[in-house]
């Protein structure tokens, strides 16, 4: 698939958010993006992703196939998913996802046959404190019932927009994933509508109630756009910059005689060597503080060299009776090997009978056969 050029447009530009040698961050968004185009991470968008970022398709494949979010197939426009984990389940979330299953005849991650609407059941929601949950395309259904549930797929498949609990106005996958790759909602009051569920506002409620505040907080300051932020962050620090005093001028420094090994180009230190000692000595206590000899290899001295450990005379003795006992084998035949059975045996083969005269397959005289 040939991605649009929009989409193209979007990608450079995700990745120019990112430092140069950094752009393998921008693999998330990326892969969200190309989501956003197919409604799924198809083989196609891997390949997208890798040539744009210089990765190859394993390194892509690999992070894709990792994350829940990234889907591997064609998914409808409205991905359901139900929290069927702990909470949920005992307020009846499993209730809910079956009650779902069976009326829109899917399973898990599995499609209607109108394109409409993909089930799943979520591991968790983050939401215990409203379960059971589902969520259309993230965004939430509190305190969901079997019947609510119902109602809320039947009008997505009429053409409808129901609105969520909390967040904003419901959009399409497609159209989620465009948000998920950094860029905003463009449609109009898109963010306008929704608003945090009482059990969020429950702290805040309580610190009102106790006069609980962070001090100097206003919190009716109005919250800047990005340039605005920016604009007054470079006004402060020019003012900043502004407000400091002209550096004094460094006063001129003495010149200092050259050292040693300035003039001698070496850096080891300089160490007077004690007068009283000779130089086998002083490499002795170099290589062993505590020496009391000179070293092996200082000029006129004889040390010891380490030899095997005199054996005890019984212990030659032992090794000499062993030594006698097991001559060496000549021939090549193994230490050990007695050869007269195996002379004996070459000559009965070849006459062509065995040690009693009979068959000579059968060697024992039993009558079986070796």
């Amino acid at each position: 698939m040939s991605f649009s050029e929009t989409t193209r447009v979007r990608a450079r530009e995700i990745i120019a958010r990112y430092p140069a040698d950094r752009s393998r961050s921008a693999l998330l968004p990326l892969l969200h993006l190309v989501q956003s185009e197919e409604g799924y991470v198809s083989p196609a968008g891997v390949e997208f992703c890798a040539e744009v970022l210089g990765l190859n398709k394993a390194q892509v494949g690999a992070v894709a196939t990792f994350y829940t979010m990234y889907k591997r197939k064609p998914t409808g426009d409205y991905l359901v998913s139900v929290c069927t984990n702990t909470m949920c389940d005992v307020l009846g979330g499993q209730k809910v996802y079956d009650t779902l299953a069976e009326h829109l005849g899917v399973g898990h991650e599995e499609t209607t046959a109108d394109g409409k609407i993909t089930l799943e059941h979520a591991e968790c929601l983050a939401a215990c404190d409203y379960g059971p949950v589902m969520t259309v395309n993230y965004d939430f259904f509190d305190n969901v019932e079997p019947q609510a549930a119902l109602d809320v797929v039947e009008e997505l498949r009429a053409g409808g927009r129901p609105m969520p609990t909390r967040g904003a106005r419901l959009c399409t996958l497609k159209e989620m994933a465009v948000q998920l790759a950094g860029f905003a909602d463009e449609r109009d009051g898109a963010v306008a509508d929704g608003g945090p569920g009482e059990p969020s506002l429950r702290g805040l409620r309580l610190a009102e109630q106790h006069g609980v505040s962070v001090p100097g907080f206003d919190p009716k300051t109005p919250i800047r756009s990005k340039a605005e932020a920016d604009r007054a962050a470079a006004e402060e620090k020019a003012k900043a910059e502004a407000a400091k005093p002209a550096p004094a001028p460094e006063p001129a420094k003495a010149v200092e005689p050259a050292k040693p090994e300035a003039a001698t180009g070496s850096t080891a230190p300089d160490v007077k060597a004690p007068d009283a000692k000779s130089p086998q000595v002083r490499t002795a206590e170099t290589r062993q503080p505590d020496a009391s000899t000179a070293v092996p290899d200082a000029p006129g001295t004889k040390m010891p060299v380490d030899g095997p450990a005199p054996a005890p005379r019984d212990a030659r003795a032992a090794e000499a009776a062993g030594a006698a006992a097991n001559p060496p084998a000549g021939d090549g035949k193994p230490a050990g090997d007695a050869a007269g059975a195996q002379e004996r045996n070459l000559k009965e083969a070849g006459s062509g009978t065995g040690a009693d005269g009979g068959d000579p397959a059968d060697a024992s005289g039993t009558g079986v056969r070796k």
